[in-house]
């Protein structure tokens, strides 16, 4: 089906696909772009440990094919009939995750990222040399098209000559490119490689000549030069990302002497409450400095902690740096804050005025150090910051706590009652003292001597238990005289001692939840859904709006909620609500911590 690229001595030998079982047909594997399909053939390089790879792209409206060539490590005729003809075969399971010579991670996508090329060109050839001899081969798409699954019954011929000794590389060759895709184009596929290779050292990519550089992030690119003191001149340049995605080895790094000095930093911008921290992922540039050398550690590998020199340096780019960047992302900023606006206005026009104002001044610390995060991730971080503002100072409650945890459980339960979400200054402290709380609810819902009544004060005034989204509801007296009403009329006379204890809570929207709490030592049983459904019946008739149903024992009995049960009715112990609500509060730390403030 195919002819030989170059001439040789020796009668070109058929070959055929080899066909794992786990991927019968070739072209079922799909790219979102030409430019991603191209990206498969230089990740294929990178795992032959090619030190260089040269791309070049046809002319516009000309016939000229795509050329990839590499410096790699090449194939045998063996390895290209056994190997490279073998579709689907993962060379992780035959050689490991790190390729032989470089100890690279391996990218290739599992034997089917080398044929990338068939989805832009109609043919592909390939020509690979090594140990003195060139082997080529070259593949139809249209012919794989023909033959469906029977792919492996389609000849491949193989040519072999001998070249020279030393030569080594594969050349791939894309000709007849498909006139139903855009033509690929260089800036976009500079970009997108940028992403994945712009800070490995030791494989340079060149892409119609020149070399892959960070001006190919995408976005402006910016370059100053100063003289500074006992360093000499230093020479920032660096490029803000216009794109979406995240760029790999994102930051500056440092450059001595043409060495790479540690890893990317971000000039101090990772520390700062202002600056929103999905943006540093955006960064990307060097410093070149090389009156720093007396201040790297022995082995080059970093600048020492204290150095006065780097300090100085540090002074001078970042405030370039943050001007940079805010000058790109300003609306962005901007739009992150007007998306919750509308959700927190409310809450806001509740408070006193001096309140209001220190509320707005947080908030905006907030949506800026988590810009970029989904709503649903967002509101509960406003809903921490407004819950502090509406409590008084943490400290005296948690002293009260401390007081009353080895006293008896009533007082413990009190002082339990009182903690509420706390100094809007210190979210983080904040987020820590709930551990303190959950960690304290946990100790009573284990003493034998707690009873729902005690579970109950612990609860009532702390909803965010249950989730941020119950955060915004209250208990108050209205409602709390409703549900004991609720519960007389139904449990009356003898049924007096079974009455159990109700927690119903509503906020401004009509949002309701009741809440049936039962004995820690209770398991809870089919007979409390029943008593449950009936509650919300009766309270239908005195409350207009949504109400879910929620039921906490100490442990789940059998079929206490059954497979056809009422909606919005749920279950839960004790023990898996406090294990909830840590979750969450854990999250919020995690977040606090891993953006670096």
């Amino acid at each position: 089906m195919a002819t030989t690229r170059a001439s040789s001595k020796l009668p070109p030998k058929a070959a055929n696909f080899q066909v794992d079982t786990r991927l019968a047909v070739l072209l079922g594997d799909s790219y979102a772009s030409t430019e991603r399909a191209l990206k498969e053939l230089v990740d294929n390089a990178w795992d032959a440990d090619a030190e260089n790879v040269w791309v070049t792209f046809p002319k516009a409206m000309t016939k000229e094919p795509i050329v990839i060539h590499d410096d790699g490590a090449g194939m045998t005729e063996s390895e290209l009939r056994y190997e490279y003809l073998f579709i689907a075969n993962d060379r992780r399971s035959r050689k490991g995750e790190t390729t032989p010579q470089k100890k690279r991670k391996v990218k290739g996508r599992k034997g089917v990222g080398k044929f990338a090329g068939l989805i832009a060109a109609q043919m592909m050839s390939v020509v690979t040399r090594v140990r003195g001899t060139e082997t080529a081969i070259v593949i139809d798409r249209k012919v794989l098209q023909q033959a469906g699954r029977e792919i492996e019954a389609v000849p491949i011929e193989v040519s072999v000559r001998p070249c020279e000794q030393g030569s080594h590389g594969t050349t791939l060759t894309l000709s007849q490119l498909d006139q139903n895709l855009h033509f690929p184009s260089a800036d976009k596929f500079r970009q997108l490689l940028m992403r994945d290779y712009g800070r490995e050292e030791g494989f340079s990519i060149y892409v119609d000549g020149k070399r892959l550089d960070l001006a190919d992030v995408g976005g402006s690119v910016t370059e100053c030069v100063q003289s500074i003191a006992d360093v000499g001149e230093a020479k920032l340049r660096f490029a803000v990302s216009d794109e979406k995605g995240r760029l790999k080895g994102a930051g500056i790094v440092i450059r001595v002497k043409g060495r790479v000095v540690g890893k990317p930093t971000f000039l101090g911008l990772d520390q700062a409450d202002d600056f929103p921290k999905s943006l540093l992922s955006q960064i990307y540039g060097e410093i070149e400095a090389d009156g720093l050398e007396s201040d790297l550690t022995g082995d080059f590998g970093s600048i020492i902690e204290n150095s006065k020199a780097f300090e100085s340096i540090r002074s001078w780019a970042e405030p370039i740096l943050r001007l940079q960047v805010t000058s790109i992302y300003r609306r962005e900023m901007q739009l992150a804050k007007a998306r919750l606006k509308q959700k927190i206005d409310r809450r806001l026009a509740s408070l006193p005025e001096y309140k209001r104002q220190y509320a707005e001044v947080a908030l905006s610390k907030v949506l800026h150090k988590f810009y970029g995060e989904s709503e649903d991730r967002l509101e509960p971080l406003v809903n921490v910051v407004l819950d502090a503002v509406e409590q008084d100072d943490y400290r005296l409650i948690l002293e009260k706590i401390d007081e009353a945890k080895d006293q008896d459980v009533t007082a413990f339960a009190e002082a339990l009652q009182q903690f509420g979400l706390v100094d809007l200054a210190h979210i983080a402290e904040q987020a820590r003292n709930r551990l303190r709380l959950l960690d304290f609810l946990d100790e009573l819902r284990s003493k034998p001597q707690t009873d729902e009544l005690v579970m109950h004060k612990a609860i009532e005034q702390n909803l965010w238990l249950l989730g941020e989204e119950y955060g915004l509801l209250a208990s108050n007296k209205t409602f709390k005289s409703i549900a004991e009403d609720v519960a007389s009329k139904v449990y009356a006379g003898k049924r007096a001692t079974e009455r159990p204890d109700l927690l119903l809570a509503g906020n401004v929207s009509k949002q309701h939840v009741l809440i049936e709490l039962k004995n820690p030592s209770m398991t809870l049983s089919f007979e409390h859904y029943q008593q449950a459904t009936r509650y919300r019946h009766e309270l239908s008739s005195y409350i207009s709006g949504h109400m879910k149903v929620w039921i906490i024992g100490g442990r789940r009995g059998e079929n206490a909620l059954p497979a056809s049960h009422e909606p919005e009715i749920y279950l839960s112990t004790f023990a898996e609500v406090i294990a909830n609500a840590r979750r969450q509060v854990e999250w919020l730390l995690e977040r606090l911590a891993a953006a670096p403030a």
